[in-house]
C-alpha cells in the first residue's frame, strides 16, 4: 500500500488521540468556492489555489462536497461514477493535487460519499433498465410492481424528500424507489454487490490519500422489511427528525462496522462522519460506537434557537449522549442544505451579532467544530434569487421544500468591488449581491472589527490553548437569565443571548469579544447578543 503524507500528519490536536476529536473542519462547496478557468463554476484547481487561505484561517481539515461525474440533477449528489471527476470540476489528477497540496500544508481532506442513492445515469441502473423485468441488476435497487389491478399505483405511500411520490414507473411497468429526485434511485443495501462496491470505493479514495468521508444520508441506507406504508399524509422534511421506515433503521450499523474495518486498515486516523438525521442525540450516538463511525453532525444543535436555556439544554444533551460511546461531540451552525445562520438569527445587524457570538460559543465547546464556507465572512442567506437561476431540485417539485438551498450556495466573495468578487474571470453560476463587496476576504482582511478576523483570532486562540476543544464536559457557572457562562480549565466563555446589555462579575481577563464592548471602562457589562472569551 502506498505511503502518503497524510500518514505522517499529527494524530493528536490536544490531549486525546485522534486528530478528529478536536478538529475544526471547513466545508467547501466546490461549485461555489473558487473558479480557475472562468466558466462561472468553481472547480478543484480553484480549491487548490485557495488552500493557503484555509491554512491561514486556522482550520485543521477540509470537507469537499461532491465533485464526482454526475448529470448534476442534484448538484452532484446524483453520482454516475464514484471513481471519476466531473469535467466541470477537473480531473482525477486535479483531485490528487488538492489532496497532496493540502497534506503539504498540514490540512486533511474529507471526501463526500453518497451511498444511499446514485444517478439514473450510473451504469448499473442504465443496464437494469435495458435488461428489463427480472434483470439481476434490478436487485441492486428497489424495483417493485405497482399496486392496483393494472399496477398503476406506487408500491407504497412513501413520499420523496423533494415532494411527490418516492416511486417512478419505468417503461416495462415496474417502479423504482427514490427518496430524493427521480434521477436518484436508491441502492438496495441488502444486496452483497452494493456492499462490496462501496468498500471498494472507500479503498479507492483512501489509496489516493483521503483522510476520511462525510457520509451523505447515512441514516437512510437500510429500509424497513417489506417497505411498509408510512400510513399518514405528511410532507417529509429533508432535515427533519420523524420516525420513519426508511430512516435510521438498525441495519445501518452493520454496514458501518464493515466500513470501520476498512478505515482501520489505513494509517493516519482515517475517519467516517455521518450525516445522520435521527429523532434524538441518543440515536445519533449509536452511529459512533467504538467499532462504527467517528463523528456525526450535531443537527440538534444546529436547529436550536438563539436562547440561552435552549442552547444549554442541547449542549448538555449532546455531551451526555456522546460520552457513553467515547465519541466527540460536533458543533455546526450552517451547511449547504440550510439557511445561513446570520439570516436564521434574524438577519441584518442583529443576525450578524448573534452569528458572531454563536461562532465563539461553538469554538469554545469540547469536540469538533464545522465551518461552512463563507460563514467566516458573516455571509447572509441570499433570499431574492430570481426563479430562472435556481437549480435546487426541491424548488421545482410540487409540494416540495421551499427550495431555498440555492441561497446558501451563492459563490463566496474574495476581492474587488464588483461581482464576481474574485471568484473567477467569467461571472458566477448564481448571482452575488452588490453588498457583498464589503464582505469579501480582501475587504475584511486586516480589519480587527471584521468577522473574518474574529474567526482567525478565535481559531488561533483555540489552537494555542489545550483547554479548548479537548475533553467532553463543561462546568456551568452561575449567570443572569439569558446568559450562558461556562468554565473549561482556566478559560471561561460567556454569551449574552438577550437583546440588552447584562451585568455580571467579570470572570477574568478578556481574551476575545464577538462584538462591541458595552462599556470600555466596565468589562462586567456584557453587550447585547455578544460572546466573550476570558482568561479565568
Amino acid at each position: 500500500m502506498t505511503q502518503h503524507l497524510a500518514d505522517a500528519l499529527p494524530t493528536t490536536t490536544g490531549t486525546r488521540p485522534g486528530w478528529w476529536r478536536e478538529a475544526v473542519i471547513y466545508q467547501v462547496y466546490p461549485r461555489s468556492f473558487a473558479d480557475s478557468n472562468g466558466d462561472g463554476m468553481g472547480d478543484l484547481e480553484g480549491i487548490r489555489s485557495r488552500l493557503p487561505y484555509l491554512k491561514e484561517l486556522g482550520v485543521d481539515a477540509v470537507w469537499l462536497s461532491p465533485f464526482y461525474a454526475s448529470p448534476q440533477a442534484d448538484a452532484g449528489y446524483d453520482v454516475a461514477d464514484y471513481r471519476a471527476i466531473d469535467p466541470m470540476f477537473g480531473t482525477l489528477h486535479d483531485a490528487d493535487a488538492v489532496i497532496r497540496e493540502a497534506h503539504e500544508l498540514g490540512l486533511r481532506i474529507i471526501v463526500d460519499l453518497v451511498p444511499n442513492h446514485c444517478s439514473d445515469q450510473h451504469e448499473w441502473f442504465k443496464q437494469a433498465l435495458r435488461e428489463g423485468t427480472g434483470s439481476p441488476l434490478r436487485e441492486r435497487f428497489h424495483f417493485r410492481p405497482g399496486r392496483g389491478a393494472d399496477g398503476s399505483e406506487p408500491p407504497n405511500d412513501w413520499e420523496s424528500i423533494f415532494g411527490g411520490p418516492a416511486w417512478t414507473r419505468v417503461a416495462d411497468g415496474e417502479w423504482y424507489l427514490h427518496l430524493f429526485a427521480p434521477e436518484q434511485p436508491d441502492f438496495n443495501w441488502e444486496h452483497p454487490a452494493v456492499q462490496d462496491e462501496f468498500r471498494s470505493i472507500l479503498r479507492f479514495w483512501l489509496d489516493l490519500g483521503a483522510d476520511g468521508f462525510r457520509i451523505d444520508v447515512a441514516h437512510g441506507l437500510v429500509k424497513a422489511p417489506g417497505l411498509p406504508d408510512l400510513g399518514r399524509d405528511e410532507q417529509l422534511k429533508l432535515l427533519g427528525n420523524q420516525v420513519l421506515p426508511f430512516f435510521d433503521q438498525d441495519g445501518v450499523h452493520e454496514i458501518y462496522r464493515s466500513w470501520r474495518t476498512v478505515l482501520d486498515e489505513y494509517a493516519g486516523d482515517r475517519i467516517g462522519v455521518a450525516e445522520a438525521w435521527t429523532p434524538s442525540a441518543d440515536r445519533t450516538a449509536l452511529y459512533l460506537r467504538p467499532d462504527e463511525l467517528h463523528q456525526a453532525f450535531n443537527f440538534h444543535y444546529l436547529n436550536t434557537g438563539w436562547d440561552a436555556a435552549a442552547l444549554r439544554g442541547t449542549i448538555d444533551d449532546s455531551l451526555d449522549a456522546m460520552r457513553p460511546v467515547g465519541a466527540p461531540t460536533t458543533w455546526v451552525l450552517s451547511n449547504h442544505d440550510v439557511v445561513r445562520h446570520v439570516t436564521r438569527y434574524g438577519g441584518g445587524a442583529q443576525g450578524l451579532a448573534r452569528a458572531r457570538a454563536a461562532a465563539l460559543l461553538m469554538l469554545a465547546l469540547p469536540g469538533s467544530a464545522y465551518v461552512y464556507q463563507g460563514e467566516e465572512l458573516g455571509l447572509p442567506e441570499v433570499t431574492d434569487l430570481p426563479d430562472e437561476v435556481r437549480q435546487d431540485p426541491s424548488f421545482f417539485k410540487e409540494n416540495g421544500q421551499e427550495g431555498l438551498r440555492d441561497g446558501c450556495r451563492v459563490p463566496i466573495p474574495w476581492s474587488g468591488d464588483q461581482a464576481p468578487y474574485g471568484f473567477g474571470d467569467g461571472g458566477s453560476w448564481l448571482p452575488q449581491p452588490a453588498e457583498w463587496a464589503g464582505l469579501s476576504v480582501a475587504a475584511q482582511t486586516g480589519d480587527p472589527a471584521s468577522t473574518l478576523e474574529l474567526y482567525r483570532a478565535a481559531l488561533r486562540i483555540r489552537r494555542e490553548r489545550a483547554d479548548l476543544g479537548a475533553g467532553d464536559a463543561v462546568e456551568w457557572l452561575e449567570a443572569p437569565e439569558g446568559v450562558l457562562a461556562f468554565r473549561r480549565g482556566d478559560f471561561v466563555c460567556t454569551v449574552n443571548t438577550t437583546g440588552e446589555p447584562v451585568r455580571m462579575a467579570p470572570p477574568g481577563t478578556v481574551l476575545l469579544v464577538s462584538g462591541d464592548v458595552a462599556d470600555q471602562a466596565d468589562p462586567g457589562v456584557l453587550g447585547a447578543d455578544t460572546a466573550v472569551w476570558w482568561q479565568g
